[in-house]
């Protein structure tokens, strides 16, 4: 399935839910608005296609079609050819006056600016510094969420640093996942996001650092690659979920200063229960510590009311593991982690050499291979089949 195809889908249910409890007098057109990320106007014209067609009026009719606004892909090879053999060096501005000028070009500076950088013959402009302001909470719980994680000696039992990885509210300081890992990575983010979809719903947007398992930077502290993915970010993005990248310490202000009530506190009320290793840690934290730090330290969000989305596992087990596509063998197996997946043969084709397929890694260590949307088999973490679910015909 395509990842618009996708994102349509979660639109869908998204605008389902909020359509639902506008209607029962729980939101405002302008918060319902607000939920989904779009104007009133674009809300009450969903609003008369829904319930004039169902669930197919929110279909975007723009798929499959080529956009009517863009420039046409000769024009765009000769502004190229313009700029390259008549104006080199020009700035952008400057260039566009004389494409309109004198040559006819109806199309925006911005569109010119983009390309010429895209095509590498202009550099973009540094970045300003900017006067920092304290940015305000979001008004509801469920519209951004903050994932981080903190080394420290969080256990004192221990002579070793963990990484504690924390999922919170930025409405309310509300942590929603707190566990102790040996090594933050992409398992520990898929961790935290699984048991807030199981405990909340879908939400609207993640805050992170630039972390490697978060984003993929070309160079070193300059903006995150928005067109390449990481498992994390190919996730959030098939779950219609934002990411949004912090740029410095400063902009995760609300992640570190709860971090240093955490390493403060955590530390000693592990230590007077007497814990010294992580499982019972973690254990710890589930059932006692969470709930008390809530209750401590959560404020009240500005408005009433969750951007939470209710979704079944069924929606999202699947998104949050690592996925790799594969070209499979001549054998019949694909290659991964230095394990050989054997494919049992299905009553859909006679076999599945050369076809690319999509392998599953859990978090548990297990596997499993997709053949577009069927599961072909599932594996043990040593690679054994231990489950072949039959191909429809």
């Amino acid at each position: 399935m395509k990842r618009a195809e996708v994102l349509q889908g979660v639109r869908r249910m998204r605008f389902i839910d909020v359509f639902g409890r506008h209607e029962s007098g729980n939101l405002s057109q302008a918060e319902a608005a607000e939920l989904l990320g779009i104007g009133e106007r674009t809300f009450r014209r969903w609003c008369r296609r829904y319930e004039a067609e169902g669930e197919a009026g929110l279909l975007d009719r723009r798929l499959g079609k080529p956009s009517p606004k863009r420039v046409p892909q000769r024009e765009a090879e000769q502004v190229e050819r313009l700029y390259r053999e008549r104006y080199a060096g020009f700035t952008a501005k400057h260039f566009h006056e004389y494409l309109v000028r004198e040559h006819g070009f109806n199309w925006g500076y911005s569109w010119t600016k983009v390309f010429l950088q895209g095509r590498g013959l202009i550099a973009s402009a540094p970045r300003r510094g900017a006067h920092r302001r304290k940015r305000p909470r979001r008004p509801m719980v469920g519209m951004m969420l903050h994932q981080d994680g903190s080394s420290h000696r969080w256990i004192p039992g221990l002579d070793r640093e963990l990484d504690l990885i924390v999922t919170m509210d930025d409405a309310t300081n509300e942590i929603y996942s707190m566990f102790l890992v040996e090594e933050e990575g992409t398992f520990s983010s898929l961790r935290g996001l699984s048991e807030v979809f199981s405990a909340k719903g879908l939400f609207c947007s993640l805050y992170s650092d630039r972390g490697s398992h978060y984003f993929y930077t070309p160079k070193a502290g300059e903006k995150v690659a928005k067109n390449v993915l990481t498992q994390v970010g190919r996730a959030l993005a098939q779950l219609g979920i934002e990411h949004i990248p912090a740029y410095s310490p400063e902009a995760r202000g609300r992640s570190e200063r709860a971090f240093r009530t955490l390493q403060d506190r955590l530390p000693k009320e592990l230590h007077l229960a007497g814990i010294t290793d992580m499982d019972a840690a973690n254990r710890f934290i589930a059932l006692s510590y969470l709930a008390e730090h809530n209750r401590r330290f959560a404020v009240t969000p500005a408005e009433a009311g969750s951007a939470f989305v209710p979704a079944r596992p069924q929606q999202w087990t699947d998104v949050l593991c690592l996925q790799h596509e594969r070209i499979v063998g001549n054998d019949n197996t694909v290659a991964i982690g230095g394990l050989r997946l054997q494919i049992p043969a299905a009553t859909s084709r006679a076999h599945f050499v050369r076809a690319k397929v999509r392998v599953h890694h859990y978090d548990d260590g297990t596997y499993a291979i997709f053949h577009g949307p069927r599961r072909l088999g599932s594996y043990d973490p040593t690679g054994v089949l231990i489950e072949a679910q039959k191909c429809a015909a």
